[in-house]
């Protein structure tokens, strides 16, 4: 399923130009605030009529300024997960989500109430009210509330910002499953480099109300220069891996990759299991021969491929492992006297204590895992 945008709008004097076409499950438009991100999808949502320009999903035109076409909000079929829950506080978990259906003609509805409560583990949640509930319990009510209007498309905008680390590591995993287990298609809003990274599968970076750049996430991610400022440290390379093993004595996990064996901190899988991997440029060292006597367990044997002048006094050092693109970010001063060239062999070397939960998520390689039917 594909969504379309090639859009014209202003505010005021903020003017928003926007045009990108995805086909991936989850597609995140990231940048700072006031870049444009939330202008763009209420125009998808139809809160918007832009001055110009198209939008369609899945070959349905939704907006066309040339020909007139304008489809207005509650026939778009547009699923909509705003920073803040907007549950109904008088009415329980369950009159909630049955909200849901109502705005949907009865021969169109797909989505059914057990399977939405299933694949968001809110049965033990259905009697209580709004109030009883975490943020991250309201998040998923939200989302099932959204998922029972049988929507075509799915638009989240920052549904994560309001929690704490611990609510949002309550609720990521169940946006992977909306993301990998059925065929409704995700636009997501964020302005983190860590959400992005373990969740979408293709980025439109807005910048100054413009489209500045849009690929998979992979791609994106190890564009340090067309990230934010204050998220460049968070950029690097995504790893598609699989669990080999788990080493119960040091309490780890063995992932596999063409790039090599990678140790992170014991996960919750079983073997086989997809993971994303995302290896930060600031936590790879670079090395010209094999380390020994290293606390770091992860060596990934590889050649540079480029130089990048960063910022400062920094440089960033591109890497092919067997195949797999590494990026590290070392001073300038490093580069210089480790004789850093491309062509040259190296290793990259990764503390397996860097990755953390903020690091690792269930991988988007291959089909979907196990389709759920709502």
């Amino acid at each position: 399923m594909t969504v379309c945008v090639d859009i014209g709008h202003r505010l005021g004097a903020f003017a928003l130009e926007a045009r990108f076409d995805s086909a991936g499950r989850l597609t995140a438009l990231f940048g700072p605030s006031g870049s444009g991100k939330t202008s763009l999808i209420n125009i998808i949502a139809g809160l918007v009529r832009p001055l110009k320009g198209r939008v369609e999903v899945d070959g349905r035109v939704l907006v066309d300024t040339e020909k007139g076409v304008f489809v207005p909000v509650h026939k778009r079929r547009i699923g909509m997960v705003f920073q803040d829950a907007r549950l109904f506080p008088h009415m329980s978990v369950a009159h909630n989500l049955r909200y849901g259906r109502w705005f949907t003609p009865p021969a169109e509805r797909y989505a059914k109430t057990d399977a939405v409560v299933d694949l968001l583990g809110i049965g033990h949640l259905l009697e209580r009210r709004p109030s009883h509930l975490s943020g991250g319990e309201k998040q998923r009510v939200a989302i099932g509330r959204a998922l029972l209007a049988s929507p075509r498309l799915l638009l989240m905008d920052e549904p994560l910002a309001a929690l704490d680390d611990a609510r949002k590591a309550e609720i990521l995993p169940y946006i992977e499953r909306l993301r990998d287990e059925t065929k409704i298609p995700i636009v997501y809003v964020s302005h983190s480099v860590a959400e992005v990274a373990r969740l979408a599968s293709d980025v439109a970076v807005l910048a100054g109300g413009r489209v500045s750049a849009f690929g998979p996430t992979a791609e994106i991610m190890q564009r340090l220069d067309i990230l934010p400022a204050d998220e460049r440290g968070e950029g690097g390379a995504l790893l598609e891996t699989a669990v080999a093993h788990h080493d119960e004595r040091f309490g780890m996990t063995v992932l596999t990759s063409p790039a090599g064996e990678i140790r992170v901190p014991r996960l919750d899988l079983a073997a086989g299991a997809a993971v994303r991997l995302r290896i930060r440029a600031r936590d790879v060292m670079v090395a010209t021969q094999r380390p020994q006597g290293l606390s770091a367990l992860n060596v990934l044997a590889g050649r540079v491929t480029a130089l990048d002048p960063g910022e400062g006094a920094t440089v960033g050092v591109r890497i092919d492992c067997n195949g797999v693109p590494v990026l590290a970010r070392i001073t300038g001063q490093s580069c210089l006297a480790l004789g850093l060239r491309p062509g040259l062999e190296v290793f990259a070397v990764v503390k397996t204590v860097s990755f953390g939960d903020a690091n690792l998520g269930a991988g988007l390689a291959g089909a979907p895992r196990g389709e759920v039917h709502l």
